[in-house]
């Protein structure tokens, strides 16, 4: 199998796991058992972690939940900010193209009284497609607006949202900003200082790490934040994430995300793409040209793929490539190539038949968003298996056209 999913998930890191075996033999007390030495051990190794992870995103230590992965996170930012006793305000400003683990939050907040607006994107005549008019989201938001979501990266097109601008536009009216960052964390550098935010998601998984564990961003310098808890029952973690602490999860996500600095020297350079990154964008783009050269009437979904070497200009993920293949369909396509593994939109939606919100967002037809491929590329991949790739999609395409 050629793995083409990353934005799915991504394999787990042969370092990352090394670094979490003992917290599942050797070390596996409960970190909250500080009455004998091996609880206390198992502590003062999840501190160090905390600390670790909290210093790469630019964060105090105890500005970072927990969690079981960025669904939770986006949950207890979104109830957790809205549903406050100290929360008067009634509006919730977001994106028509956000993550269903942030869109289904506000349709139960709005079924709560809440005044949910969904702002539209840039559609794909645009120079940025996906991106938000910031002047439509300044006249948005006004001064009963208690919280404005907007997703870092796009998951689907890969589209880089200006977070700073935005976290300006927020703060001028006393607004919270919180991100879903969940496909930026270990793909670009992501501070929080820098970008201003006051909340933000992130799950290990995305950036080599292990599933069932994630964290949530929660300011308590300058601006802060007061969120209600919206797991309870030990009263972990301030109170804001009751349970025990997944302490072979932490550990994982903290040496994953550690690499994918150190791949990218991104300490150094905190506004660059990276080493790694510009190598998976070549790839990205190495896939893209062969294609293009193989076959006629393919169409790139969402902004245009920038050169390796000008990583300051990117407004799209290094490893996103999203495609249509119009008349053909994506999943005959898929079915076409058992042995590549990619995807029609996002893995949380892949059991619904209604086509993807975010090509629709961007102005795609149902038959076009039905067309549609999107490629992950990370890590592992190779230049050989992305020739492998675009010779398959080639001569499957080329064979299902003949067949319409």
């Amino acid at each position: 199998m050629i793995y083409l999913d990353h934005h799915a998930t991504t394999p787990l890191d042969p370092d990352v796991l090394a670094a979490m075996l003992p917290m599942l033999t050797d070390h596996f007390a409960n970190a909250g058992s500080v009455t004998h030495e091996a609880g206390r051990a198992v502590a003062e190794q999840l501190d160090r972690a905390r600390h670790e992870l909290a210093s790469l995103m630019g964060a105090a230590d105890d500005e970072l939940v927990i969690t079981s992965g960025a669904t939770e996170s986006n949950n207890l930012a979104l109830f957790g900010a809205c549903l406050h006793p100290r929360q008067k305000r009634r509006k919730i400003v977001s994106l028509v193209s956000e993550h269903k683990a942030v869109l289904d939050p506000l349709g139960r907040l709005e079924l709560m009284g809440f005044e949910v607006v969904l702002l539209p994107v840039n559609d794909r005549t645009s120079e940025t497609p996906g991106r938000v008019d910031l002047e439509r989201l300044r006249s948005a938001i006004d001064d009963n607006t208690a919280i404005v979501s907007v997703m870092l990266a796009n998951n689907e097109i890969g589209t880089i949202q200006p977070l700073r601008e935005i976290a300006e536009l927020c703060h001028a009216r006393g607004s919270i900003l919180h991100s879903d960052a969940t496909q930026a964390v270990g793909r670009m550098p992501v501070n929080v200082d820098f970008l201003d935010v006051d909340l933000l998601s992130f799950s290990a998984h995305k950036f080599y790490g292990p599933k069932g564990v994630g964290g949530l961003y929660v300011r308590s310098r300058g601006r802060r934040v007061k969120l209600q808890g919206q797991i309870v029952g030990g009263g972990q973690q301030q109170n804001l994430r009751a349970g025990t602490l997944n302490s072979a999860g932490l550990v994982g996500m903290t040496t994953s995300l550690k690499k994918c600095y150190q791949l990218n020297t991104w300490r150094d350079r905190p506004t660059e793409v990276g080493e790694e990154q510009t190598r998976i964008a070549g790839l990205r783009n190495r896939l893209y040209a062969a294609l293009q050269a193989g076959l006629s009437q393919i169409q790139l979904n969402g902004p245009k793929l920038q050169a390796p070497e000008r990583p300051g200009s990117w407004t799209r993920l290094a490893g996103n490539l999203n495609l249509c293949f119009y008349p053909i369909e994506g999943q005959s396509l898929m079915l076409e190539i058992p042995g590549l593994a990619m995807s029609s939109g996002s893995a949380c939606t892949s059991a619904d038949p209604r086509p993807s919100h975010v090509l629709e967002a961007i102005g795609l037809s149902v038959e076009e968003s039905r067309s549609s491929l999107r490629f992950g590329i990370g890590r592992f991949n190779t230049e050989h298996e992305i020739d492998a790739v675009a010779e398959l999609l080639v001569a499957a395409a080329h064979k299902l056209r003949k067949l319409l």
